[in-house]
Parts: C-alpha cells; sequence; structure tokens
C-alpha cells in the first residue's frame, strides 16, 4: 500500500502533506458537516471516515489512538441506529422516523465532565508510561476522551455536543501548532468554524423540537 505514502505537496521547507492525510481531513470535514445540518448521511461518512483514521494510524506507528478506532466505530453505529429508530416521546416534530435534538441537563453536564477528566488522567498515565515518546501525553489523552464523549453526545444528538467539539477543536490546534504541525491546524479551523455554526443550528432545533 504505498499509495499511503504519496506525499500531494509540502508545506513550509520539512511538512509533507500525505494522500491519506488529505483523505482523511475530507471525510471528517464532510462527516461534521453533515451532522451540522442534522443529516443522518453524517454515519455512512463516518464509516469511511474510521476506516481512513485506522490506516493513517497505523501508517505513522500511532498505536494508542489506533486502538481506539474500534469504540469510535461503535458509537458511530449505535448513533446511526438511535438517530434512525426513534422512541414515540423522542420524535422529531418535523419527521417521526428522526431522533429530535435535546439537552443535557446540568446533573448530566457535572458527570460527563467529571467522567473525561477521569478517564483522560488515567488514559494519560497509560500513555505516559507506555508510550514515553508522547510530547503531551495528558492533552493528547484529554483529546481523545473529549473526542469519545462529543461522538457519544452527538449519537444521542445531545445539543451539548457541540460544546465538546468546540473545545476539541482548540485543544487539537494548540496540541498541533506544539509539535510543528501546519496542515492540520488549519484543518482543525474548518472544523471550529463548522462547530460554531453547529452550535447555532442545533439550537434552532432543539427550541423547534425537530
Amino acid at each position: 500500500m504505498e499509495w499511503i505514502n504519496y506525499t500531494l505537496f509540502t508545506l513550509g521547507s520539512d511538512t509533507p502533506v500525505l494522500l491519506i492525510d488529505l483523505i482523511t481531513s475530507v471525510f471528517g470535514l464532510t462527516c461534521v458537516f453533515l451532522a451540522g445540518r442534522n443529516s443522518k448521511y453524517n454515519f455512512w461518512v463516518g464509516y469511511l471516515y474510521t476506516f481512513a483514521l485506522f490506516i493513517m494510524f497505523f501508517n505513522k506507528n500511532l498505536y494508542a489512538s489506533l486502538l481506539l478506532q474500534p469504540v469510535s466505530l461503535a458509537i458511530n453505529v449505535l448513533g446511526h441506529y438511535r438517530w434512525t429508530h426513534p422512541k414515540e416521546e423522542e420524535q422529531s416534530s418535523e419527521d417521526s422516523t428522526a431522533l429530535k435534538v435535546s439537552m443535557l441537563t446540568w446533573i448530566q453536564r457535572t458527570y460527563v465532565i467529571a467522567t473525561v477528566l477521569f478517564v483522560a488522567f488515567v488514559w494519560g498515565w497509560l500513555l505516559d508510561t507506555l508510550f514515553p515518546a508522547d510530547p503531551h501525553p495528558y492533552l493528547d489523552s484529554c483529546v481523545t476522551v473529549l473526542i469519545l464523549m462529543a461522538q457519544f453526545l452527538s449519537a444521542l444528538k445531545k445539543w451539548d455536543c457541540w460544546i465538546a467539539w468546540l473545545v476539541v477543536n482548540i485543544a487539537q490546534i494548540i496540541l498541533h501548532l506544539s509539535v510543528g504541525h501546519v496542515f492540520m491546524p488549519i484543518v482543525c479551523a474548518l472544523y471550529l468554524i463548522n462547530g460554531v455554526w453547529s452550535l447555532a443550528t442545533w439550537f434552532k432545533l432543539y427550541s423547534k423540537k425537530a
């Protein structure tokens, strides 16, 4: 699979952008764009995105991130089912076959934050122990756990998922810039813009119980 390492272009003097990087970014941006527009088709793109991430992480020997892809895939499957098979009280006012947007309670938000911090700390400790070459194990783990939580909240069509995604996007920009990446901060900035737009879009859907 030599095509994976095919270099499309180079940013600066020593930052190559591989074909798999571009493919993964396109799938990722398409997936979140569709999710932000309340489209169930985001899950079909999400399957391709997970597969592309698996290849990219394997290619770059990022095994800690690679091992989390089956979890991400499972969340995607859950979300696909929940969005298209709502209970009667969860049905959208505009489409009875679609799940309506809802919000977490403040107690639930407290549980979510506590869970993210606890799991991120444990995962960061494991990264620091098993993969000492990772320059930012705790930041890396916090971003990873928060991504999974944001995916889970999105699978339940909770408006709060976009707040989690905004935090993820900002943290990822900082993380990528800290290790000298040029291409990925640009991609994350596009995610950030989409996140702000989607936050407003889903709030309107929540207000309409759609």
